[in-house]
């Protein structure tokens, strides 16, 4: 009958001397914050009216912050109210302004977000705008220098405007803001393709009052 070996011990590894090194820094980094924390705290028991004065400060600077920030609130209130423009105001305008305009109007309907994007490349949207109800805006701003004079927004800048402003912006309103006269045709276009057009009479009611587009 054979014996049977009894099964080999497994030999425990024992850490390297790198590793013990690297524990003992950690051991040693652990116990200087812990000692730097009860020195810190002693020292604030001891000195409790530094604690005191600091919680003091943080609450002035909070209230001067939450002041600062109705103020401008008041400030930007008031701005909105007082936004208007008139048709021979606009009609004066570069037309890069008037692309300013028509974001200001935007910001003062509400839109936390308007900007002008306006540009080379722009790919048909001048303006883009986030309403209160979470709905984007993209508008394209054709403005005319001789205002009811000027060549009159035809079907074609409106088909620029369905074609990106879905597709490539993400709009759910795409709007055509001009000064100037839109043609029958471009009107009909834009009743098919769900896309608003602000003439020159609807930018006159909007510009001068305060009530959103």
């Amino acid at each position: 009958m054979t014996r049977r070996r009894p099964p080999a011990r497994r030999r425990t590894r024992r850490p390297s001397r790198r590793q013990q090194q690297r524990d003992a820094q950690l051991l040693l980094y652990a116990a200087a914050a812990v000692t730097l924390v009860v020195t810190v705290v002693n020292w604030l028991l001891t000195h409790w009216w530094v604690l005191v004065t600091l919680l003091v400060l943080a609450v002035l600077a909070g209230a001067g912050w939450l002041y600062n920030r109705q103020q401008q609130a008041q400030w930007e209130a008031v701005r909105a109210q007082g936004l208007r423009y008139g048709l021979s105001q606009l009609d004066a305008l570069h037309y890069s302004r008037f692309e300013d305009v028509v974001r200001e109007l935007m910001d003062r309907d509400g839109c936390q977000d308007a900007r002008r994007v306006g540009g080379r490349g722009d790919l048909g949207a001048d303006v883009k705008a986030t309403d209160s109800f979470g709905r984007r805006w993209v508008i394209q701003c054709k403005h005319r220098r001789n205002g009811a004079q000027g060549s009159p927004v035809g079907t074609p800048d409106l088909q620029v405007l369905n074609g990106t402003a879905r597709q490539v912006h993400g709009a759910d309103i795409a709007v055509i803001v001009t000064n100037g006269r839109v043609t029958a045709p471009a009107v009909t276009f834009a009743q098919q393709q769900r896309l608003h057009v602000v003439d020159r009479q609807t930018l006159a009611v909007w510009a001068s009052g305060s009530r959103p587009l």
